[in-house]
């Protein structure tokens, strides 16, 4: 166990959608867990279905954000952190969508799913499709756009 009070995962965007930039902070409080995610280069809300937007956004098992295969990117990062084996919509690794004015999001919200210490070396995904936080195992939000392997934040 480590004494980690934040954490920071630089996201860049795949093959796709390579504007996306991102940065995600985790940082601990007594409550659980802050994170604060800013994100631009989002692609525009198309609707449809699927939509594009609002959209999905998760940490994933492993901390590898190897493109791989461009038409489906990012798949090393495995599936949905989820330690304690729940049902989606309440995995320890289901974020709230990223919404986007012009494609820029900000968001910060507090959770206590996870500490620093379990989800340091893993991923931060963006999906392009919204999360419906029901179907399992991956609330049908679809193909990943963006990534970042989160590590401690050294200022």
């Amino acid at each position: 166990m480590n004494n980690l009070n934040v954490l920071y995962a630089q996201v860049f965007g795949g093959p796709k959608y390579p504007d996306i930039y991102g940065e995600v902070y985790f940082e601990a409080v007594p409550e659980g867990v802050m994170v604060y995610a800013y994100v631009t280069g989002l692609p525009p809300y198309k609707p449809g279905n699927p939509p594009i937007g609002p959209f999905g956004f998760h940490i994933h098992e492993k901390g590898d954000c190897t493109v791989g295969d461009e038409n489906n990117p990012f798949q090393a990062a495995g599936g949905h952190f989820n330690p304690r084996n729940e049902p989606h919509g309440n995995h320890a690794g289901d974020l709230p969508v990223l919404f986007s004015n012009n494609g820029v999001s900000y968001l910060a919200f507090l959770t206590n799913k996870f500490t620093l210490d379990e989800i340091v070396g893993r991923a931060v995904v963006i999906h392009e499709n919204p999360d419906d936080y029901r179907k399992q195992p991956d609330g049908n939000a679809g193909k990943r756009i963006a990534c970042g392997v989160i590590k401690p934040y050294t200022g």
